[in-house]
């Protein structure tokens, strides 16, 4: 079994500083309303819990618990902040290996919670709070989109474990009847087959990536250079809006750009 990531929660705790946990959620589930910049936020990172009554959630899955859950805190933002002019920024600190696959999880719906985690996530989004999504390891299959995909402003770490795609390489390989190798080889030449950073930014939807000298614990250095990015995305999302519009530019995406002008064309 591999050992569990703890980027995610190492990010956490760096930028949430001296802000206690929020009560009331799983040890998955990690989520503290601190400060970013004198700017009030809400940071939220899925973490591993070898405890996690779900086997397949224990190492950073994001599962039933982890999706509902989400749901749950980002709910409660929306919910606090409804009549104040000046919605809170919110923060998804991304590490996340996939979503939990496991029979009790499609029984009890998995989908559902994922959906609703999902749901929470752009309803924050459109109604004005600046969602932002730092990438600082694995963004792979279900748990990326319930989990930081929705959010305004993608940034990612420059790492090589910091990796986009529906699902690894070896289920990638078994799905497309490949070996792993053979799979590495397409994806030189097709950017969306690919795990790495750079290619997933050729397909326009990250809004920035930045370098740190230790992704692993970061420095008091490498805080500093990501908030101040983070604090850069919440200017710009309050400048340009809640959409998503920002994801097409790429040349990449020349082909989905054009479909959906045909479609409003003929719609």
């Amino acid at each position: 079994m591999n050992a569990s990531s703890l980027r995610g929660l190492n990010w956490f705790n760096a930028l949430r500083g001296d802000a206690p946990a929020v009560a009331g959620l799983p040890p998955s589930l990690q989520v503290a309303d601190g400060q970013l910049g004198g700017q009030p936020a809400r940071f939220i990172a899925v973490v591993p819990d070898p405890e996690n009554r779900f086997p397949r959630a224990r190492q950073g899955e994001v599962g039933l618990l982890e999706g509902w859950s989400l749901a749950k805190a980002v709910d409660g933002l929306i919910d606090a902040d409804r009549d104040q002019p000046h919605k809170r920024a919110l923060i998804a600190i991304v590490d996340v290996p996939s979503q939990a696959y496991g029979r009790r999880e499609e029984a009890l719906g998995i989908h559902q919670a994922l959906a609703a985690a999902a749901d929470s996530y752009a309803r924050a989004r459109l109604a004005g709070h600046p969602v932002l999504a730092l990438l600082v390891g694995k963004a792979m299959s279900g748990a990326f989109l319930a989990h930081g995909y929705q959010a305004n402003r993608l940034i990612a770490l420059r790492d090589p474990g910091v990796m986009v795609h529906a699902m690894g390489k070896a289920s990638a390989a078994r799905v497309t009847l490949r070996s792993v190798e053979e799979l590495e080889a397409l994806a030189a030449s097709v950017p969306p087959m690919a795990y790495d950073i750079d290619s997933y930014a050729g397909l326009g939807l990250l809004w920035e990536t930045l370098s740190v000298r230790q992704i692993e614990q970061p420095t008091a250095q490498d805080l500093a250079a990501v908030e101040e990015c983070l604090l850069a995305a919440i200017a710009d999302v309050r400048a340009k809006g809640v959409g998503l519009e920002g994801r097409l530019g790429a040349a990449n995406r020349e082909a989905s750009s054009r479909v959906r002008q045909l479609l409003r064309e003929q719609w």
